[in-house]
């Protein structure tokens, strides 16, 4: 006797269009990163394909959450479909909810300077800066007033090594992190101060931020400076001060470092050797 096939049960509408939705904000989401990091498009525009992605991602969970009372009324099928929107959802709006919680409590500030004073100023990164990015010249003191508030670790770095010597681990420092160098001056004594210009990028979106590194000379110590700008947005999130920090927190250890090599590698002095003792009974010179 032939067996009849009971009918499969029907996917709720919601649930269904959940898992669409979620699916297609990851699309969007990836294509915008990639889309910016790769300069095919201006941030701004780009920003707008992201939240446009987000906006998408939000809609997906709140579809889900509908399909729950559907499904529980109607007994429908699909929940697999709704945890798996929910899950995406949530994956995607995970790190943007950090960004604005860190919106909330920071400054709303781009400019970060460990000299708010005489703050290192840019040079060849004007050349970079249009009047749709922010101005190269720093904000000023009431910035200076909200930086401090908020980053009281953002301070120079005072090494007890020549300009020179700061300079280049300074230099093979910024060459490690991959920033693209755009102007790398030497100090010279009582001429100049060594200064190099770069530009970093941000982790997920590459969004570029520009820096620039003064060292000055003072007999045969040195002190460095570093001012981080974002190009575009009025908050930075934070990311001017980090990567500040973690710049001269790495620069300090690297020299560090350096110095305890050299000074393993000196030779040890040698002990001089005792005076002969001279023999009893031994005859004396004559008068």
């Amino acid at each position: 006797m032939a067996r009849r096939r009971l009918p499969d049960e029907p996917n709720s509408k919601l649930a269904v269009w959940s898992r669409r939705l979620a699916l297609f904000s990851v699309a969007a989401t990836l294509i915008a990163i990639i889309i910016v990091r790769a300069g095919l498009i201006e941030v701004l525009p780009g920003i707008a394909t992201l939240g446009g992605a987000l906006a998408f991602a939000v809609l997906a969970i709140l579809l889900a959450l509908g399909s729950f009372i559907t499904i529980w009324r109607l007994g429908l099928g699909g929940l697999g479909y709704s945890v798996t929107a929910i899950f995406i959802g949530a994956a995607l709006l995970g790190y943007p909810a950090y960004l604005g919680y860190k919106a909330y409590t920071l400054p709303p500030i781009y400019d970060i300077s460990t000299d708010v004073l005489d703050p290192p100023a840019f040079d060849a990164v004007r050349r970079l800066r249009s009047r749709a990015t922010n101005p190269a010249q720093y904000a000023g003191l009431y910035a200076a007033e909200q930086q401090r508030e908020a980053y009281p670790d953002v301070a120079p770095l005072e090494l007890s090594v020549p300009a020179k010597q700061a300079y280049d681990h300074a230099l093979a420092m910024v060459n490690k992190r991959r920033w693209l160098v755009l102007d790398a001056r030497e100090p010279q004594p009582n001429r100049r101060d060594g200064r190099i210009e770069a530009v970093a990028r941000t982790a997920i979106m590459g969004f570029r931020d520009d820096v620039v590194i003064r060292i000055r000379g003072v007999d045969e110590s040195s002190r460095v400076d570093v001012r981080s700008s974002s190009r575009y947005g009025s908050h930075d999130l934070g990311s001017n001060a980090s990567r500040i920090t973690a710049f001269l927190e790495s620069l300090e250890l690297d020299i560090d470092a350096a110095l305890e090599r050299e000074e393993r590698r000196r030779p040890a002095p040698k002990e001089k050797a005792p005076a002969p003792k001279s023999k009893q009974g031994a005859p004396q010179a004559k008068r």
